[in-house]
This record gives C-alpha cells, sequence and structure tokens, in this order.
C-alpha cells in the first residue's frame, strides 16, 4: 500500500519503487498534478514525443473499451524500450479497465493517471491505496516553504537576487496552482532582467493587479501587527487608484474566514490547524491555502476577538460609504485598530 502525502510526493518520486507501475497523480492543484504527472513519464520513457513509447488516453477511451488499457500496457514497443500510458481520469467504466493489470502487471510499462481532487472513499483512490503496485500521490497547493524554493531557485537561475519585502509579498499571492505560480515567476524574472535585484514595485507591477496585491499585503499586516506592512502598502494602494471600500472588504473577507477557521478549531472540527500543506475552508465554500501567517493569525485571534474586529470593519465601511472624503481615513483607522489588537494578544479590539 503507498499512499503519498503531498509534502512527501518530490522525495517519493525521487528514488521511485521498481514494484510500482501504476501511479495516481490527484488533487486540487491541477497545475502540481500536471507536473509531478510529467515527471513520471519523463522518467520512465527515453523519448516522450515517440508515439510508439508514450500513449495519451482519456478514461473516456476507456470506458467504451475497458480492456484496452491492458492490451495497450502489454504491447512491445515497435523499437524496443520502456513504453509509459498517460490518462486523464474520465468515465465511468474506468475502474474496470484498472483492476486487471493489477493482478498481472505488465513488464516495462508505467501508467500514470492523472485526476482532480479525490476523497479517501473515492473507488480509485481507495484501489490504487490498497494495492501494493500502485501509488495515490496526493497534490495539495504549496505550502510556504514549497514557494520560497521555488522563488530562491527560479531567481538565482536568472543570476538575479529578491528583495525580502518583494519576497514576502510575491510568496503571499502564489500557491494555488504550481503551474500559475511558475509562470508568474517567470513573468517578474524577465521583467527584472538585469535590474540586479527584483524589488517591491517590480512584483506589485507585473503579477495580477498590483492594488489588489497591495490591498491584501495591507490586510495581512494588520491582522500580524505588523504597522510597517499595513501604512506603507494601503498608502501605496490609494496612490495607486485602490480604493479605501476595496481595502475594507477585503478586511472583512479575511475576518469571516479566520473566524469560521477559528471555530473550527475550537470545536476540534478541524484537523489541519498545523498542516500548512492543506487547505482550510473559506465562508464561501472555497478553498484557501493556509500560509505560515494565517496560521499565526488563527493561533493569535480568539473567536470572541475576531467578532469584535467584524463588527469594527463593518462599522468603518458604513462610514466609509457614509462620508466618501473620508473613507480612506476610516479605512486606515480601523486596520490600525486591528493591528494594536493583534499586538495585545488578550486585548480586545477597540471601536
Amino acid at each position: 500500500m503507498v499512499a503519498v502525502k503531498s509534502h512527501e510526493a518530490d522525495r517519493f518520486l525521487a528514488r521511485p519503487q521498481s514494484h510500482v507501475f501504476l501511479y495516481l497523480v490527484f488533487g486540487p492543484d491541477a497545475g502540481l498534478v500536471a507536473e509531478r504527472a510529467r515527471a513520471i513519464v519523463l522518467r520512465s520513457v527515453e523519448d516522450p514525443k515517440d508515439p510508439f513509447q508514450l500513449l495519451r488516453l482519456s478514461g473516456d477511451d476507456l470506458s467504451a473499451d475497458p480492456l484496452r488499457l491492458a492490451d495497450e500496457a502489454n504491447t512491445i514497443p515497435l523499437f524496443g524500450g520502456r513504453r509509459a500510458i498517460w490518462i486523464e481520469a474520465r468515465g465511468k467504466g474506468f475502474l474496470n479497465a484498472v483492476e486487471p493489470l493489477l493482478g498481472a502487471p505488465p513488464l516495462d510499462c508505467a501508467i500514470v493517471i492523472e485526476a482532480g481532487a479525490l476523497k479517501k472513499d473515492a473507488p480509485l483512490r481507495k484501489l490504487c491505496e490498497r494495492e501494493k503496485n500502485a501509488a495515490a500521490i496526493e497534490c495539495y497547493p504549496d505550502s510556504a516553504k514549497d514557494i520560497d524554493r521555488l522563488i530562491d531557485a527560479e531567481v538565482a537561475a536568472a543570476n538575479l537576487s529578491i528583495a525580502p519585502d518583494a519576497k514576502a509579498l510575491l510568496a503571499s499571492l502564489l500557491g494555488q496552482d504550481r503551474l500559475s505560480t511558475r509562470s508568474e515567476i517567470a513573468k517578474l524574472v524577465l521583467y527584472a532582467h538585469g535590474e540586479g535585484e527584483i524589488r517591491l514595485d517590480h512584483v506589485a507591477a507585473i503579477v495580477s493587479d498590483a492594488s489588489s496585491l497591495l490591498l491584501d499585503h495591507a490586510v495581512n499586516g494588520a491582522f500580524q501587527g505588523d504597522f510597517s506592512a499595513l501604512e506603507s502598502c494601503a498608502r501605496r494602494a490609494f496612490a495607486e487608484a485602490g480604493d479605501a471600500n476595496q481595502l475594507l472588504g477585503a478586511a472583512l473577507r479575511h475576518a469571516l474566514m479566520l473566524h469560521r477557521a477559528r471555530l473550527d478549531v475550537e470545536t476540534g472540527r478541524d484537523g489541519r490547524e498545523h498542516d500548512a500543506a492543506a487547505p482550510a475552508p473559506s465562508f464561501a465554500g472555497a478553498w484557501v491555502r493556509r500560509t505560515p501567517a494565517f496560521e499565526q493569525q488563527l493561533r493569535r485571534w480568539t473567536s470572541a476577538r475576531l467578532e469584535q474586529a467584524i463588527v469594527v470593519l463593518s462599522e468603518a465601511i458604513g462610514r466609509a460609504r457614509r462620508e466618501p472624503k473620508l473613507a480612506e481615513a476610516a479605512a486606515l483607522r480601523a486596520l490600525w485598530t486591528l493591528a494594536n489588537a493583534a499586538r495585545a494578544k488578550n486585548a480586545p479590539a477597540q471601536r
């Protein structure tokens, strides 16, 4: 039985087990799923462009003809060598195509199944976790350490350095999808080519929408008690046409996510409190990557104090809408209040 956790996957793939021929690569990070599936395929064949060595199938193909997988897996390449079959998991009859192979493993053929998020009781996942010749490899969004390593590697490869504040902002914006993360870092490296060092203004200029990034960084500063990050990012966002109502809205959404996650911790419903690689549920039903900053804020804020923070932000939103000329001042005052409360761990948030 081989069930590989997301944070163990790279180490597992670096030292493949000879008896494993079937790999199920699955999870909510589609980019990471594709990257790891491709890495297995490239290791398994000499030339992935050779159609006799690599065959790509969909689950729908196998639903119509479940026996095809066994036939293809036992086909000997025209010019010899190893063979790989890369499958996108689709189709109701897909499991029927896999099961016969586990009883009679093919020679010199790796089978890689690329799937999305699968529950623990999903039949395909249960099968691959149970069988000794198969491996089920999780692919959750990158942890903060993973993102730091990716940033450092790509920046060093481009003969650049990156300022600490720029790296902190960049890392906070990445991680939901591995391919997207690599793409954003590649764009940033190209944009800063010849500069020597990647600065905060480079990140703000090239990664997604600049004002949105700065607002997110300001919100994190408030909930961590970091007055410097809060002040500098909020004022830069305002100077670059950022909106005070957007800032307050982002802060309120963050407070609501923290509040729900904190309630889960306090009631014992959250089994991922200390797993930064696992996602945490948001109030909207989406998934948000738990960064070390998010975990730190969960420990710092109780649900009762977060309720007070929500009230502070809601009142500031009302004030900003009633008095537009004072909106920026109202937003900064509310976030300063939160930052003060974050620093005074046991003190309630003040309005």
